[in-house]
């Protein structure tokens, strides 16, 4: 279903599966073009753990953005797929639970593609490749189990509270302005840099670009508690989900 959802959203354009590719190119080339070329925007020297030039401001946003649209992505659809899918909720053996992930699958592949194009342009512009890259699966994962239990709590929820949808569209908004994502953490002062990482993106954004950008080790005190909470989100949407899936069919 994930391969029929990612070749479904591109049937019947010119161009086909060719756009996962050119879509995350064009939107780095064109960071670097405004932020790098334009703009002229240089990192703090003091808190930059990068070689400085027109292109680490946009490797530094290109990176939260890939992060940012995969959670992004499935949150927003996610109120919406029972909805859209109702001739699966009075099929009693479909497994409505794996809706969700689907989602998440195909989040996941486009995600891929651009950390790919981000790998090829550090390459390109004689960026070092940090061997701790090798790490990013590690990082991602708990934020992969975060989306997956908040998907099935909403999936579940949008059955029930239509407007959900609206204030979803909201939220995800604050959280890309109260991300690192134009800015990094270390930019913000002491005193209120501890409230930017209530954000559930702050942690695992500057924990990848660490890993890909820096060339330093995750904080692994502080993924490992992200993992329990994580882990537990995952469990209580999904028991959520499960719980709650028998009064879909009555409200459809």
């Amino acid at each position: 279903m994930t391969k029929r959802e990612v070749i479904g959203r591109y049937r019947g354009s010119f161009l086909g599966l060719l756009w996962t590719f050119v879509n995350p190119v064009l939107m780095l080339s064109i960071y670097t073009f405004v932020f790098g070329v334009i703009f002229k925007v240089r990192l703090d020297p003091h808190n930059s753990h990068i070689h400085d030039d027109q292109f680490a401001f946009a490797m530094l946003l290109f990176t939260g953005l890939i992060l940012f649209n995969l959670f992004s992505e499935c949150l927003s659809r996610a109120p919406g797929l029972i909805l859209n899918n109702v001739n699966y909720v009075k099929k009693v053996i479909f497994p409505l639970e794996i809706l969700p992930l689907v989602s998440l699958g195909s989040a996941l592949f486009h995600a891929g593609i651009s950390f790919l194009v981000l790998f090829s342009s550090l390459l390109i512009i004689e960026h070092p490749l940090q061997w701790t890259v090798i790490l990013l699966p590690l990082i991602l994962l708990p934020l992969i189990m975060l989306t997956a239990g908040l998907s099935w709590i909403l999936a579940s929820i949008g059955v029930f509270v239509r407007d959900i949808g609206q204030f979803i569209g909201l939220i995800l908004t604050m959280l890309l302005f109260l991300s690192p994502i134009f800015y990094p953490a270390s930019a913000l002062p002491e005193a209120v840099r501890d409230y930017l990482f209530l954000n559930p993106l702050t942690l695992i954004i500057e924990q990848a670009r660490a890993v890909i950008l820096y060339g330093q080790l995750p904080e692994w005190s502080s993924l490992a508690l992200y993992y329990l909470i994580a882990f537990f989100v995952a469990w209580s949407g999904l028991m959520w989900f499960k719980k709650t899936r028998k009064g879909f069919a009555d409200v459809l």
